[in-house]
This record gives structure tokens, sequence and C-alpha cells, in this order.
């Protein structure tokens, strides 16, 4: 009879008395002590763990995305490209999450929905942040923040500064691409507006992509990542609607009607319209 195998005869490492050991390093014990559920009901569990995960995704995400932003605005676009090609991983990570959350039903949802008093995800700063950041920019969206004045600073700020697109147009300006004076001298804090004068700027990058290559890569990172953020926004609508219908939101939004109204922001519109002037 064989032996049970024993890494330690391979020089792994057994003992981590003073060491650091894979829990501490990941700090698991607060990671994994973060649960808390508010009722008995069994689904609970999976309903904290799916948006704490999420969560932990849009952090990396936020990280990949102020980095990607920072590239372009030196004018460094391979690493550039490197993490918007994250991201759109990331958000295929958090499309993914949504067929575990599925598989709660309605009856198992109420059981402890009244727990969330007010609380709902249209309340997270995080994702509020990558909206900023993307350039979907609605000043009235930092109001369920006030109650963080640390929060609010940060979101603040974030809206005095050009957005990931706004960067990637100053660049395209930069390169020799005409782009509307209007455009890139506008107020950063609003979101930006599709203009034909932007499609004409990307149509003359995808009419010689030879030409200019490394904007025409940048065009389809942008295309690509926002292709998984739409999907995600619409994972989000058809989730919440097989659970709850067209019941009210717990932070008091329309529910499935706000989310639908979502599916139609575009953050990236003239990347989608220069599609039809080619």
């Amino acid at each position: 009879m064989s032996k049970p195998y024993d890494p330690a005869h391979e020089g792994a490492q057994m003992t981590f008395d003073g060491r650091m050991s894979y829990g501490d390093y990941l700090q698991l014990d607060r990671i994994l002590g973060a649960q808390t559920p508010l009722s008995t009901a069994h689904d609970e569990m999976l309903f904290i763990i799916q948006h704490q995960t999420s969560e932990l995704w849009m952090r990396l995400a936020l990280y990949e995305i102020h980095a990607a932003r920072a590239a372009l605005r030196d004018g460094q676009l391979s690493p550039a490209f490197k993490m918007l090609a994250r991201v759109a991983r990331i958000f295929e990570q958090l499309n993914a999450a949504w067929d575990v959350l599925r598989t709660m039903t309605p009856s198992e949802y109420t059981r402890f929905r009244d727990d969330l008093g007010q609380s709902s995800g249209f309340q997270s700063y995080q994702y509020r942040e990558i909206e900023f950041l993307l350039g979907n920019r609605n000043p009235a969206m930092l109001r369920p923040h006030a109650h963080r004045p640390e929060i609010l600073v940060r979101l603040e700020e974030e809206l005095t500064r050009p957005s990931l697109y706004d960067e990637a147009l100053r660049l395209l300006a930069r390169n020799g691409i005409a782009v509307p004076a209007e455009v890139l001298e506008r107020d950063v804090r609003q979101t930006h507006q599709a203009h034909d004068g932007v499609t004409e700027a990307w149509r003359q990058v995808y009419q010689a992509p030879e030409q200019h290559w490394p904007l025409y890569e940048l065009a389809e990172k942008l295309v690509d990542f926002e292709d998984y953020f739409r999907r995600w926004r619409f994972n989000h609508v058809t989730t919440v609607e097989r659970v709850i219908g067209f019941k009210r939101g717990t932070g008091g939004t329309g529910g499935v009607p706000y989310l639908r109204n979502m599916l139609a922001v575009e953050l990236f519109p003239e990347l989608w319209r220069v599609r039809t002037v080619l």
C-alpha cells in the first residue's frame, strides 16, 4: 500500500509559525468574515457574496481604468491596450456572476428582501466612479453619497478630470486627426454628447487603419469594453425582472424601468455611429 502524498517531500512549506501564509497575504479572515446575513433565509448568503465579489471586481476595474486613462494621457498606448483588454474581461466575469444570482427564485428573495432596507445597487460608489471615469457624468448621482464625505469628495474630484473617452479624443487630436474644438474644450463635468465632427474623426481612422493603426486599435479596445459593459447592464435588467418582476427597487428606483433606461446610455457614441458612415 502506497503512503499518502506529502508535499513536504518536494520542499513545500508546511509550517507557518512566524511566516506569511496564503491566508495572511490575502487577509482571508477579514474577507470571509464580512458576510453577515440579517435574516435566516438560506439565499441571503448568495445575495451578499454576489454583490461583495462584484465590488471586488469593480475595485480592480477602477484600478485598471485609472491607469489606462493616465497611459493614454501620456501617449503610452501599448500599456493602455493591455489594461483596457483586462477591464473587458473583468466585465465578462461580472456578467457570468448574474448566472449564479439567477438561481435564486422570487419566493426565495422575498424571504429577506425587507431586511435590505433602502440599500440598493445603484448606491454603489465604485460603480458610480466607473461611470464617471468612462464619461457618463450625472451630478445628480452624487446625492446618494452625501452621507459619506470622503466618498463624495472622491467622486466630485473625478468629475473635474477628463474622462477616459476625453483622453482618447485628445489623443486623436495630438496625432493629427481633427477633433472639434468645442468637444476638446467642453466642460468635462458634463456627459459628452455625440458629435458629427467626432464621428468624422473616427471615420478617418477606420478608413485608413494601416496609417492610424494605434488609434484604430484603441477604438476597437474601447468598443470591446463597451460591448461587455452593455451586456452587464442587460444581464442586470433581466436578472432583476426574473427575480422581482416590476416591483420598485429597494432604493426607491422604478426597478426594471429604471434599469432599462440605463440600456440606452452610450459611453463612446461615435465609435458606434462610425460604423454606419463607413
